[in-house]
């Protein structure tokens, strides 16, 4: 099953996300196989202020487990993290089916 997990920054952590940038990335690459897509979500100024991730998971449990164990969630760089199930509808410039 698929997860969108949506997670913004505290206000003012850019300089944390930065320090903890490379254990996430690592954390990233250990887990690749289940991650359909990633990447920093953009404040108005053009700078990461959250996180977006396209999960494969067997369950919600292991999913909101997967966001616990990020390095960043770990050092407490989140406001807010959402998990929810997607469907995916349309992909590759198709509908899916």
């Amino acid at each position: 099953m698929l997860f969108a997990i949506i997670c913004t920054d505290r206000p003012d952590s850019l300089e944390l996300r930065m320090a903890t940038r490379a254990q996430h990335l690592a954390f990233l690459e250990l887990n690749k196989a289940a991650i359909q897509f990633g990447g920093p979500q953009l404040g108005a100024d053009g700078k990461p202020c959250g996180s977006l991730i396209l999960l494969e998971a067997e369950d919600r449990a292991s999913a909101e487990g997967f966001a616990a164990a990020d390095p960043y969630a770990k050092v407490d760089l989140f406001e807010s993290v959402i998990v929810r199930p997607l469907r995916t509808v349309f992909r590759d410039g198709q509908l899916a089916e």
